[in-house]
């Protein structure tokens, strides 16, 4: 761990050049209006994914250098009142923030960018900054939601489909629908895997967003909370993890690989009961995918690392 600390903010730096790249031509491949990924010839990568692990490992890496390991309140320049908190703590995270904000929305990839500014906030909320920072952010995070619900007619559309799905079950309002039809008619113990009839031509994305419909078609209401238990007690032993960690780079990486998975599975999964707008996100370990599931493992990994040497 204290290899991968040195060299994070290189690994972020590589990352965010990746980013730039999908917009350039012949590099950048464009799908469903949206410039995601890279184009390498023989696949392509996408490299908002591969931010979610080196964003964690940047910040975590960044706090644990500006914080007295003897002291555990103690930052670095010692920030005695609210000038110093906001020029030397929260001012440098905004911008951090500001950074990978500005880069996925022209993406535009809104649901990744939600999962990290979250992570990154559960971060930097974990190293004990004081509470007014945590007002601050969470009111500018509010307000620019609504901005970018106002200023992208999909999202609202979104969020009222959401709040009303009856209002358009044919059209913005369908794959709702055939996700609830998919859970219902698995009944408890499910259809059995591999029998799901609604991943055929019926429900969208059924690989990918609406796997976990697919899974309750197939498992039943017992596979489809057995599998919430485990994500339950991933983020629980993840947790156990970064308390027994050594070091407070090794703990706020636990805690931000912790917070990260469990937090994008319970997303796609209430998106796919209806208890959340659609998002658009895999399933950890379960959706389709290249990238996602590489960085996912790469967060196991770590986290296997920082338990192994706790």
């Amino acid at each position: 761990m204290h290899i991968i600390k040195k060299i994070a903010p290189w690994l972020f730096l590589l990352n965010i050049l990746a980013l730039a790249f999908v917009f350039l031509p012949f590099f950048g491949s464009r799908f469903w209006g949206a410039k995601r990924w890279l184009n390498l010839g023989f696949t392509t990568i996408q490299p908002s994914e591969f931010l979610k692990i080196t964003a964690i490992l940047y910040l975590s890496a960044w706090i644990s250098s500006r914080i007295s390991e003897q002291n555990h309140r103690g930052w670095i320049p010692a920030a005695k009142n609210g000038y110093h908190n906001f020029i030397y703590i929260l001012l440098p995270f905004l911008v951090f923030l500001g950074l990978i904000s500005t880069i996925l929305i022209l993406q535009p990839d809104v649901s990744t960018l939600g999962v990290i500014s979250l992570t990154l906030v559960v971060i930097y909320f974990s190293a004990k900054t004081p509470i007014w920072h945590a007002i601050a952010v969470i009111s500018g995070g509010m307000g620019a939601l609504l901005l970018l619900i106002k200023f992208e007619p999909y999202r609202l559309d979104r969020l009222l489909i959401f709040l009303h799905p009856e209002s358009d079950p044919l059209g913005k309002g369908w794959q709702i629908k055939q996700s609830m039809i998919a859970l219902g008619s698995g009944g408890f113990f499910g259809k059995g895997l591999g029998m799901s009839s609604q991943k055929f031509g019926h429900l969208p994305a059924a690989m990918t967003d609406s796997i976990f419909a697919i899974l309750g078609e197939e498992l039943g209401i017992i596979g489809s909370v057995g599998l919430i238990i485990l994500f339950f007690l991933f983020f629980w032993l993840g947790l156990k993890i970064a308390k027994s960690a050594n070091d407070r780079f090794s703990k706020l990486t636990a805690i931000g690989v912790t917070t990260w998975i469990t937090l994008q599975a319970f997303i796609n999964m209430a998106s796919a009961i209806g208890i959340f707008p659609l998002a658009g996100i895999p399933l950890p370990f379960f959706s389709y995918g290249g990238s996602h599931i590489v960085t996912e493992l790469i967060g196991i990994g770590l986290l296997l690392n920082i338990s192994k040497n706790s």
